[in-house]
């Protein structure tokens, strides 16, 4: 259930901050949000499919490092990335 070519590429176009930029946690991060919400339709339809809903649950905590790790060390581009794909300010918001 992975993501197709022509997708990825077309993430990392809009995602990129240099030319050659493949790997960013900007990158990473919307390549998660992309396959999260792909699994999440998938398993609107196969409620059962636990072995899907384990390895959604492993991609949300990788997503959730990689926006950590992007929010402590620069906080702005972590507020433009969240802004961007939609997601909730979570980080921020711990006390």
């Amino acid at each position: 259930m992975g993501l197709n070519k022509e997708i990825t590429q077309q993430i990392v176009e809009d995602q990129k901050t240099h030319d050659t930029d493949t790997g960013s946690p900007e990158v990473q991060i919307s390549l998660l949000n992309t396959r999260i919400q792909k699994l999440t339709q998938h398993l609107r339809t196969h409620q059962k499919d636990h072995h899907s809903r384990y390895g959604m649950f492993k991609l949300v905590g990788q997503q959730r490092r990689l926006l950590r790790y992007l929010y402590k060390n620069d906080a702005p581009r972590y507020r433009r990335l969240i802004q961007k794909l939609g997601l909730r300010d979570v980080i921020s918001r711990r006390g």
